[in-house]
């Protein structure tokens, strides 16, 4: 499988260092990180476990995944810096956009951009953001900060963002301007959004059917958009080499059987590595269990 990613980091200088410069070494091909700005009490029931537990305490530290990922590109060189995801209806796109291009540019062009709507309608609300308009917020701001990147002169009219004649610099590495947009969603409604706008598409994974599925909904749409689906990167989180048990042969042939659906990168779960000792001992596991299996 061309990549295999590691996930989230705790919001502490020595744990990042440890583990974002093993990961580098040992091969993994990205390093993911998410967002909540606040979580509610109560929290609300979580839609992607099965009895809808949140996998992390409410006082968890959860570091803001720009500045994560500026300080994680700074310590590292040739690993990708994907943010997984950020919630971006809850964003300003023209801030984002500037944000995002500056640590492209100064990293070398390592971003990747995942993007989700978000769950939890009282974060939104301590945001002062409409949750009910958070899908169309997102497609908005998709289109507003493109316009910013690939244009000297940049133009956006919308519902929720707009503006007219201006210049945002500096601009992100690649020569087309452009940051890969990851559109993240474990249902039908992400996967179609991801077939009509994104540059990559991040489901939840749960078994290979509905993953089966999703996929063939969003290259539906992609197709129903004049879009080639071949041509939408496909990264899969799995939380199932998240704990600390040996990685077993019926994983790998998931994940096998995964590529074979056109997968190109597992994303591997961390949250549970409360010390930088215990990260970077799943790390060194993982890349000998995963790395050279596949």
């Amino acid at each position: 499988m061309p990549g295999i990613a590691v996930g989230d980091g705790i919001a502490y200088r020595d744990y990042t260092a440890a583990v974002v410069t093993r990961a580098e070494q040992c091969g993994f091909d990205s390093l993911w990180v998410g967002e909540h700005v606040v979580f509610p009490d109560p929290m609300p029931p979580y839609p992607y476990s099965a009895d809808g537990t949140f996998p992390l305490p409410p006082n968890t530290d959860v570091p803001d995944p720009i500045a994560w990922l500026a300080h994680a590109g700074a310590i590292t060189s040739t690993i990708k810096l994907a943010t997984g995801a950020v919630i971006l209806p809850q964003r300003n796109p023209v801030v984002l956009a500037k944000e995002l291009a500056t640590v492209d540019l100064l990293s070398g062009g390592r971003v990747l951009f995942g993007v989700g709507v978000g769950w939890m309608p009282d974060e939104a609300r301590a945001l002062g953001v409409p949750f009910e308009e958070r899908g169309r917020r997102t497609e908005e701001f998709i289109a507003a900060m493109r316009a910013l990147w690939t244009s000297d002169l940049s133009t956006f009219e919308g519902r929720h963002a707009g503006f007219r004649r201006v210049r945002s610099y500096p601009k992100p590495a690649a020569k087309d301007r452009r940051i890969p947009i990851i559109v993240g969603g474990g249902g039908p409604i992400g996967a179609r959004r991801a077939g009509r706008l994104g540059d990559g598409y991040y489901p939840f994974h749960t078994t290979l059917d509905d993953l089966a599925g999703l996929l063939e909904v969003m290259r539906k749409a992609a197709v129903d958009a004049d879009r080639d689906p071949d041509g939408i990167e496909v990264s899969v989180l799995s939380f199932a080499a998240s704990g600390d048990e040996q990685v077993s042969p019926a994983l790998l042939e998931e994940y096998r059987r995964m590529e074979d659906l056109g997968v190109s990168r597992v994303v591997v779960a961390r949250l549970f590595d409360d010390t930088g000792t215990k990260a970077v001992d799943a790390i060194e596991r993982l890349a000998e269990e995963l790395l050279g299996a596949l």
